[in-house]
């Protein structure tokens, strides 16, 4: 009778890669900017509150 054999699978690439998130400072342009392109997110949020 024969034994199978094993092969394990590839190691995934974990390589450090650079974050532009954490790479870029935060202002208070961008902080506006960012606050204003998610006033959709916040009114489906403050919908969904009211509903609960």
């Amino acid at each position: 009778m024969d034994t199978p054999t094993y092969e394990p699978a590839p190691e995934p690439d974990r390589t450090p890669r650079p974050s532009p998130i954490v790479d870029t400072p935060a202002t208070p342009a961008a902080c506006a900017e960012d606050y204003a392109a998610a006033s959709d997110v916040r009114a489906a949020l403050d919908k969904q509150r009211r509903a609960a």
